[in-house]
């Protein structure tokens, strides 16, 4: 049993939350609002046809914007933490929603991949200057008597926040994109108001540790992951695999390179290493590899896990028949499901400009295409029955004949928006994570952290052979019991098997294993996407891809805890012979 267990259990009065406990996570409610409002939907925006208000980019680009800002983003939290604990919380909360509330804007005013890509990775600097300032509130509110109720509440209201925001992005980007980023650069908003109002600096609340320099920041770094040397090696090859993410370079140019950077790196190594204290610069040096590979490991699960939100929202609009979910037995999906007949008007426009309207099979198709982008399905003979019955060949095409059509299409092809189905992984959790906790409250961390990666692996795979839209949220939903599972106890985990005085250092770089996650989750959801997906028409492959992905991260996890963990003096107690 925890610590937080036992306080809670033992006779011991929880403590009180203090009012800056509940204004951190009332603003949590709001910046989770704002990102997931947006990103809950970016893969449909970044793909979606230009004549519908999305950018038009390749699913490749997406991949690899997604994959490379969520990196940044999950990265340098480390640093924003310690310049929070050396200058004051409330000070730094406000730099983040300064540099949030332009950025959110921006992102639907700049339309080039480069200024997207400004204005996307501006949004992700202010969401990790605020990510650990947030979580530090809470830590310093709360003792040993209330934190594990404390993080858990913290919890829930991400996952509420997580919730709200996609379902009134949805409803919003019905009527304009524009929108969809005005409201998120509303909610963070919202958040000075709480900020300079009510908002206290949590000083005396709870015990404080100990402020960190920079310096000590980057020597905390040395000591658990590495020196400059190996960082510079490692991110080198990481930057390598960005670049050819992109399609700049092809990936077999990029394995020689990084092979051969690597292969230098180790040679250069030599000579310093016999030179000692006399070399020009350092060698190599990993900290503690049982720990590095540990992140590495589970960078896996974050890899899959990353699928639900920026694969799946694309797969669901270009493969799934989500007309289930619009029987009279579900209107509401109807209702909030909304698409302006404008929207498809500007669709077909460029089509059906001419005279007569006589298609060609090629602009059939990218018709087709862009229809569905809009969340309209139909197939061509529907299509061309349409355009035959509604346009008299020789006559001008006008607006009402355009409108006609636009409304006889939203009635025939109308879907669910994807971004509503992905969120019942968050209304899962708000609804069953409480009863998941306690459920294996006494299962050893590893063994749930294990069987929650299972789970969701299964979840995520199930995808492979499911094109109706509730066999898929069936699939989310059991993705959302193993993340319920895994995501808590891997960082449950590392507190069993880091050392002793240094369990909070340890901690500080759980993170990274995120970081790492998002890096290759949108790399190869974009590749995968694109080539397996989109061009070989064959998204079950990718699916099981994802899913193969998560049982090896499982069966990794075995290895690691029987071979690295029980056999070596590092974190070894009598937790870990459970």
């Amino acid at each position: 049993m925890t610590d937080s267990a036992e306080a809670i259990g033992s006779s011991r009065k929880r403590s009180k939350f203090p009012r800056a406990f509940w204004i951190a996570n009332t603003m949590e409610i709001f910046e989770r609002m704002a990102w997931y409002g947006f990103f809950s939907v970016s893969s449909l925006y970044i793909t979606g046809a230009v004549s519908e208000g999305g950018l038009g980019f390749t699913s490749e680009q997406r991949g690899t914007l997604q994959g490379v800002v969520t990196f940044i983003l999950y990265l340098i939290p480390v640093f924003t933490g310690a310049m929070a604990d050396r200058y004051g919380f409330k000070k730094v909360f406000f730099i983040a929603y300064a540099i949030m509330v332009p950025a959110y804007f921006l992102l639907g005013q700049f339309h080039t991949y480069e200024t997207f890509f400004l204005a996307f990775l501006m949004v992700a600097i202010g969401a990790a200057t605020f990510k650990p300032v947030v979580v530090g509130t809470v830590a310093k509110t709360t003792d040993e008597s209330n934190s594990s109720l404390g993080f858990g509440i913290f919890y829930m209201m991400v996952n509420v926040g997580g919730l709200m925001g996609p379902v009134v992005a949805g409803i919003i980007r019905g009527w304009s994109w524009d929108y969809v980023f005005i409201a998120s650069s509303c909610w963070i908003g919202v958040n000075f108001f709480w900020l300079m109002v009510f908002y206290k600096e949590p000083t005396t609340e709870a015990s404080s540790a100990e402020r960190r320099s920079v310096k000590k920041v980057l020597s905390d770094m040395v000591e658990v992951l590495g020196n400059l040397r190996f960082f510079v090696t490692v991110f080198v090859i990481l930057i390598l695999m960005m670049i050819a993410s992109n399609g700049w370079v092809s990936w077999t140019f990029t394995g020689i390179a990084a092979s051969v950077w690597l292969i230098l790196n180790l040679l250069v190594d030599r000579p310093l290493k016999k030179a000692g204290a006399n070399a020009l610069m350092p060698p190599m040096k990993m900290g503690n590899w049982r720990f590095a590979l540990y992140l590495l490991i589970l960078s896996g699960f974050w890899t899959s896990f990353n699928q639900i939100w920026i694969t799946m929202p694309e797969f669901i609009r270009d493969f799934v028949d989500t007309s289930d979910m619009l029987t009279p037995l579900w209107g509401f999906f109807s209702l909030i499901s909304y698409i302006s007949p404008d929207v498809i008007v500007r669709v077909l426009s460029p089509y059906l400009s001419d005279v007569g309207a006589v298609l060609t099979s090629v602009q059939l198709d990218r018709l087709l295409e862009d229809l569905l982008t809009a969340r309209i399905r139909v197939d061509a003979g529907q299509l061309e029955q349409l355009i035959g019955n509604t346009i008299v060949v020789g006559q001008t095409i006008n607006e009402v004949q355009l409108h006609t059509m636009a409304e006889q299409l939203i009635v025939m092809g109308k879907q669910v928006n994807p971004e509503y189905l992905i969120k019942f992984d968050a209304g899962a959790i708000v609804v069953f994570q409480l009863l998941v906790s306690y459920a294996i409250a006494r299962w050893n961390p590893f063994t749930s952290m294990v069987g929650g990666v299972i789970i969701a692996s299964i979840g995520i795979g199930a995808s492979a052979y499911l094109h109706s839209g509730w066999p898929v949220v069936i699939a989310i939903v059991i993705f959302a019991f193993g993340e319920m599972m895994a995501s808590p106890k891997s960082q449950e985990y590392i507190g069993r098997i880091a050392p002793q005085d240094k369990k909070a250092l340890y901690m500080g770089y759980y993170f990274w294993a995120v970081a790492l996650g998002n890096l290759f989750g949108g790399i190869l959801s974009g590749q995968g996407y694109g080539l397996i997906a989109r061009d070989m028409q064959r998204p079950d492959l990718m699916w099981l891809m994802f899913g193969g992905l998560g049982l090896v991260t499982a069966a990794a996890m075995v290895l690691f805890n029987q071979f690295v963990i029980k056999k070596s003096k590092y974190g070894m107690g009598n937790e870990q012979n459970n």
